[in-house]
């Protein structure tokens, strides 16, 4: 494990915040829509505020989808600044083995800035599978590549093959020496997807807390240089900081989105405040870097749909407004003292406690098999090309606590998951201690005699399942749904019946 430094901490009114504006920008967050998870707002290099909403935590791990992106980035300017590669190398030079045999002309032009900047030329992106790489080759590339702007996961995923290319590592043991180690991310406690070849999914794959994402962001503030030491060239960090690929016509696939439209750098995002830029996952995992107001900002969330995330990024800008340059403003202990009391308490919420039906007596131990439809919490994701891992039979085993929830999956798969009715949530602890998730947190209720709905969610991950069940006829019906725009759920009526 990685010794963390911790950073000095400071009242916000000692860096020029007021307690009393991050306090209005805690409640805008929270009441926009969004469900927030983690806050740390960074300012003249001291915390001035940081907070998680239970049940997530500063050291518990978070889904990070396409901010991942900006470490595989990272990734590339590490051997970028070791001379280890160029950014103008071209893809066929780097991948010879997996070019056509008569690259097009514009396939020849392709070179890892390109890639960079979501600059590929191409329409489309290939699946995941053991030769991704060739079938990202074989992409027509119809435009010339820097010239045109698509939102290319897969190439953010090549960066890493290329590093791997380039080193013989992966992006995970490329950067532990270089990265994770000289900056306090605990190597220990990430967690990657992976695609069919073995290299992490560099476009969304990583897993990683809070402080982690600022802390990686804190080096592009700073320069690349870290307690004195370079770690990413001065020039690769202005050119990954800036503008280097024009995003307007994301206004056309994403209008909701404005932020998008402002132009991107080296898998970093260009913002509305001056000079300003952020990494970026979906479902709201920002790390926003303000070099006008010395100011990082780190949020993890679950904002859903692009508008909901762009509302984070407006109600962020209206928080950023109201900073203005002075050093340091009068101290005000009322409002400290509330802000310390906010922080100290936040929460998602509890759930509703509605734990009796006479139903429970006919339902409770008994087995059913699954007849049709997919019902599970193992649900696909499609950067790594798995399927979901279908329930086949289940248990309800009610007490009062809740109940034990028994499953057998399709694969063989075995758990007994506590499910909480009693206005709390249970966690679970699944899998292997190497699973990208492993906390599962269920709550259920009666909202009728004849329908119990769970409530479940993975804590390391941003979705929330909700599974509502109706009993009749001996039958249970089942509708499942989540808040995912990523993950499959349902596929027509779920059914299960008695064994």
């Amino acid at each position: 494990m990685t010794e963390r430094k911790p950073f000095e901490t400071a009242s916000p009114e000692s860096v020029g915040i007021r307690s009393r504006d991050i306090l209005d920008y805690i409640e805008a967050l929270e009441t926009s829509g969004a469900e927030m998870h983690g806050l740390m707002i960074m300012r003249r290099g001291k915390l001035c505020a940081q907070g998680w909403w239970a049940p997530f935590a500063p050291g518990i791990r978070h889904g990070l989808q396409s901010h991942t992106k900006t470490y595989a980035a990272t990734a590339v300017g590490i051997a970028y600044t070791e001379g280890l590669l160029r950014l103008d190398e071209r893809v066929i030079d780097i991948f010879p083995e997996d070019a056509p045999a008569e690259p097009s002309e514009n396939l020849k032009l392709l070179t890892v800035r390109d890639v960079l900047c979501m600059g590929c030329g191409m329409d489309e992106m290939p699946k995941n599978g053991e030769r991704w790489v060739r079938d990202f080759l074989h992409i027509p590339v119809v435009h010339k590549p820097g010239t045109t702007y698509m939102y290319n996961s897969m190439g953010s995923t090549l960066l890493g093959s290329i590093v791997r290319k380039k080193t013989g590592l992966g992006l995970h043991d490329f950067l532990k020496p270089r990265l994770f180690d000289k900056i306090g991310i605990d190597a220990d406690n990430l967690r990657w997807m992976r695609m069919a070849d073995g290299i992490e999914v560099g476009g969304g794959g990583l897993f990683a807390t809070t402080e982690d994402n600022l802390r990686l962001m804190k080096l592009y503030a700073d320069g690349g240089v870290w307690e004195g030491e370079r770690i990413l060239a001065e020039d690769y960090v202005r050119l990954a900081t800036t503008n280097q690929n024009d995003s307007a016509t994301e206004q056309e696939h994403n209008p909701d989105a404005s932020d998008n439209f402002l132009g991107y750098g080296f898998q970093i995002w260009m913002c509305r405040p001056e000079r300003a830029y952020r990494a970026d996952g979906a479902m709201g995992q920002f790390t926003i870097v303000l070099p006008e107001k010395d100011m990082i900002i780190a949020i993890t969330e679950t904002a859903v749909g692009s508008k909901g995330q762009q509302r984070t990024l407006d109600i962020t800008w209206d928080f950023v407004d109201k900073t203005g340059s002075a050093d340091t403003l009068a101290e005000d202990e009322k409002d400290f003292a509330a802000l310390s009391r906010k922080l100290a308490a936040l929460n998602i919420g509890n759930p509703p406690c509605r734990p009796y039906s006479p139903m429970i007596k006919e339902i409770s131990g008994r087995k059913f098999k699954v007849v049709s439809g997919h019902f599970t919490p193992f649900t696909g994701n499609f950067m790594t090309g798995e399927g979901p891992d279908d329930i086949t039979a289940f248990s309800l085993d009610f007490d009062t606590y809740g109940c034990i929830w028994s499953f057998e999956t399709a694969s063989g798969r075995r758990e007994n998951v506590r499910v909480g009715t009693v206005g709390a949530r249970f966690t679970n602890v699944l899998g292997s201690a190497d699973d990208y998730r492993q906390l599962y947190l269920c709550d259920g209720f009666w909202p009728a005699e004849n329908v119990f709905e769970m409530h479940c969610r993975w804590v390391e991950t941003c979705p929330n399942d909700t599974f509502t069940l109706r009993f009749a006829g001996g039958a249970v019906e089942i509708e499942a749904s989540n808040n995912s725009p990523f993950n499959f759920m349902g596929g027509g009526p779920i059914v299960a019946k008695p064994e």
